[in-house]
């Protein structure tokens, strides 16, 4: 956890609220309490909250009361509630009306903090961009790929060639790597650019609810379905479907999803009425497909179908000659944001290229929106860097020889920019992300 993010906890039980914020508050998350949904109300009114965690019965007024007005006036923030076994139907029913989750008391705290963690990613990325669509139109819709590295220059052809198509594409990486930034990519430069892009985390939605989350129910359909609901593939009309981590699928659902590919028709749950859909198809998955698929835990004639372009994604320790150019792009993103004017300061580059990134592109990012958060003058120093980077800074001539490679890499990053530009320094400058001045500067230097 970098950036702190707000976790609302509401429940009328003392020791239930207390130990929930003892484990939240070690995972770095700034937790506020409420033992009542009208003190609850009014702290959502005062305080910006990424998410809430409630119980579902309450007096007075209950969990699904808070649910109902958090919808409505903060849509995009997760809510998931903590039910006794007495209220599994209720819990149920409000997730197919949008919560995001539901646990049974006491829950599995470790898939609770898995869970969190994921709709506030979630939650974050949807915010930043609709923030994009707002500023600036159709090419605010882009998340940016950056990158020089022969895999990344790899990527970008790829999308280039198949953007238009109507083949199924998988992506393939760590968690991390930016494989939602390359779906999204691949969506908003095609031709379907203004049609819907719906995303669906497999990992995230209960496996008793993904069925009707991915094809809809009718009323009645099932125990807690108050209303029809569409599905997510009628929600991608003419648009882009993306499945994010499909290789978390159980094989009897792999089944109906892929009828679904071959006839392009949906049913709804509790109807036998066929509905045609139209749509492209992007998967991204964390597993090896392949693997699995050998071990029986996915289908054969499924994988064929998904993977009719493949994208394989390097982990971020594999394209280390790009950390410049994406720490940039994020420091002036957040910088903007937060209205600092920022640069780099002394010995933190190096520290961001010594690294390993278990994390990732992801992890990148987070650290960086910290440290612009913490920095107090013009630059960013080591001091606003995480403890496991200062950490990674070797002796001093370790040091040196990694200044002197990433003066290397900056230069070929130069380089390899001006050919693909065919010389042209200001396309060159804007590919990098950097002025033209900085180009003319580290040409000089070389």
């Amino acid at each position: 956890m970098t950036a702190e993010r707000t976790v609302l906890i509401v429940d009328d039980e003392p020791n239930a609220v207390r130990v929930l914020s003892v484990i939240l508050r070690e995972e770095g998350y700034h937790v506020l309490e409420s033992m009542n949904v009208d003190n609850a109300l009014s702290i959502m009114q005062s305080d910006n909250v990424d998410a809430v965690i409630t119980d579902l019965k309450m007096p007075v007024k209950d969990g699904y009361q808070l649910f109902h007005y958090v919808t409505q006036h903060h849509p995009h923030t997760p809510v998931m509630f903590l039910t006794a076994y007495g209220s599994v139907e209720s819990a149920v029913s409000a997730m197919t009306n949008g919560a995001y989750y539901y646990f049974i008391k006491p829950p599995d705290y470790a898939k609770l903090k898995s869970v969190l963690y994921q709709a506030i990613e979630r939650n974050s990325a949807h915010k930043e961009l609709e923030n994009l669509k707002r500023e600036a139109g159709r090419e605010a819709n882009l998340y940016r790929l950056v990158g020089t590295t022969p895999p990344m220059q790899q990527i970008l052809n790829t999308i280039e060639t198949v953007k238009d198509s109507d083949s199924s594409v998988l992506i393939q990486g760590d968690t991390g790597t930016g494989k939602e930034v390359i779906a999204s990519n691949l969506h908003y430069r095609s031709k379907r650019y203004n049609k819907p892009f719906v995303t669906v985390n497999c990992a995230a939605i209960p496996r008793e609810l993904i069925e009707s989350e991915l094809f809809g129910h009718e009323k009645g359909a099932f125990t807690g379905a108050a209303a029809s609901r569409t599905g997510k593939f009628e929600e991608a009309m003419d648009g882009t479907i993306f499945l994010d981590e499909i290789g978390e699928i159980e094989l009897s659902l792999q089944a109906k999803l892929l009828r679904v590919l071959q006839e392009r028709e949906v049913e709804r749950l509790g109807t036998n009425k066929k509905l045609k859909v139209n749509f492209r198809l992007i998967c991204s998955t964390n597993r090896d497909l392949r693997q699995e698929v050998a071990a029986g835990r996915f289908r054969e004639d499924l994988f064929y179908r998904i993977n009719v372009v493949q994208i394989d994604v390097p982990p971020l320790r594999e394209r280390k000659a790009d950390i410049p150019l994406l720490a940039t792009n994020f420091l002036n993103a957040y910088a903007l944001r937060e209205n600092k004017p920022l640069s780099f300061g002394d010995g933190v580059m190096e520290r961001l290229m010594n690294y390993s990134w278990p994390g990732n592109i992801r992890q990148l990012k987070n650290i960086i929106e910290r440290a612009v958060v913490l920095a107090r003058k013009d630059r960013i120093t080591v001091n606003e860097l995480t403890e496991e980077l200062i950490g990674h800074h070797g002796n001093a001539a370790a040091e040196g020889a990694a200044v002197r490679s990433l003066r290397s890499l900056e230069q070929q990053a130069i380089t390899e920019a001006l050919q693909t530009c065919n010389g042209n320094i200001s396309q060159a400058a804007k590919q990098l992300g950097i002025s033209r001045k900085t180009v003319y500067k580290k040409l000089r230097e070389q």
